[in-house]
Order: C-alpha cells, then structure tokens, then sequence
C-alpha cells in the first residue's frame, strides 16, 4: 500500500527541528540572564589572568635570560687563573639574581651549576657540590646531565680532597650499562684510585677502558698509564 503523500501545508505545520532548538535556546538564556551572566563575568576574569599571567612569565623569562646572559659573558671572560675575584663575585651575583628573582624563567634551574662553577673556581668546594646537588634534584631523570653534574661532584669533592666521596659518586656513573660520559669518568675514576693508593683497582679500570674505548681520544693516554 502506497504511503500517504504529506501535504507541503501539512509539512510546514510541523516544528523546524533548528527552529525549536533555537527558541529553546533563547527561552533558556532569558530564564537564566543572572547565572549566564556570572558566568560570563568568571570567564572574563579568568582569561584575564591567564592573559596577565603568559605576560608576567614572558617578561621573567626576558629578564632572567639578560642576567644570565650577562653573568655567563662575565664568567667567559674571566676563567684564566689570574681571574680577578670581584669578576666572579660579579658574575656569582648575577647568577644568583637569576634563581632568586627569577626563579621562574626557564634559565633559573641553568643558573645553579654555574654558580657551582663559579664556587669551584674561587676554591669553594663545599658550596660547589651544594649547588651542583641542587642541580642534580632539580635534573632527575636526565641521565646525561645526571651523569655530567656527578663527574663535576666528584670533582669538587677530589679537590677538596674527600677522595672516598669522588670515588663513590664516579662509580656511579661508570656502572651506568650506557652512558656518553662513561669514559670521562672511568679515566678520573682511575686517577682518584691512584691518589688514594689503589692501584689495582686503577688498573683495572684502565684495562677495561682500553677494551671499550679503542677509538676514543683519550686512548693513547689510558694505554700509556698501563705501561
């Protein structure tokens, strides 16, 4: 049986499906004009203070990139052993500029290792591995640089001459299975045994660097203290 043909009157009886939804929509606004409103006034304000917030970082981010630029130019020019100490105090400063009022520029957490450097040039070891550590927390799970800032550790504490400590922190990045720095810090590591009197283990050390390391440049070097 054929179905019965809709009057093109009858068809515009009906309800327009965009038209109900549109009606609906503006009974809705006009029924609740307070909340729509309010709700406007918190949107506003929040895209207020996200606006007012990207600039306030853009503008730390500007400043801390300038001191840090400036301490890091200062640093460069003065790393010779005659460096004039009110150079690194300078330098220190601005650096230190960078983590305090600029803690949240995204130089702040490069800052602190420079300011270990600069520790460890004027002969501060004990201040250098702090600021190095504060460095190391701040880089969890960045295995280069984490292996880097130890060999740097381990560095201060040989210098200050906590040979034990240097050992330690140097072991831990040789027994890394894979590691870029691995064999910067097996060749310290053989010399800090050395300098505390552990010879075997020192050349053990250089046994197993020569084996792994055949094309390094340093392998002339490590061969030549075996012999």
């Amino acid at each position: 049986m054929a179905k019965k043909k809709i009057s093109r009157k009858e068809l515009l009886k009906k309800d327009d499906e965009f038209l109900t939804l549109s009606t609906r929509a503006i009974l809705f606004c006009t029924s609740h004009t307070r909340q729509l409103k309010y709700l406007g006034v918190g949107i506003g304000i929040i895209l207020i203070a996200y606006l007012a917030g990207y600039a306030y970082l853009g503008s730390v981010n500007k400043k801390g990139q300038e001191a840090y630029n400036l301490a890091y130019d200062i640093l460069d020019e003065n790393t010779k052993p005659d460096t004039d100490p009110k150079d690194l105090a300078e330098s220190e400063n601005l650096f230190m500029t960078v983590i305090d009022e600029y803690g949240l520029s995204k130089v702040s957490r490069l800052a602190l290792p420079q300011v270990a450097h600069v520790k460890y040039l004027d002969r501060n070891f004990d201040q250098a591995i702090i600021f190095y550590q504060k460095f190391l927390d701040k880089i969890s799970g960045h295995s280069q640089y984490e292996s880097l800032t130890k060999v740097a550790i381990a560095a201060c504490y040989e210098a200050n001459g906590n040979l034990k400590k240097a050992i330690e922190m140097l072991s831990s990045v040789v027994g890394c299975p894979y590691d870029s720095f691995k064999d910067t810090a097996m060749l310290s590591l053989a010399r800090v045994y050395r300098l505390d009197h552990q010879h075997e283990k020192a050349r053990e050390i250089l046994e197993e660097f020569v084996q792994k390391y055949k094309t390094s440049p340093f392998y002339p070097m490590a061969k030549a203290r075996l012999m």
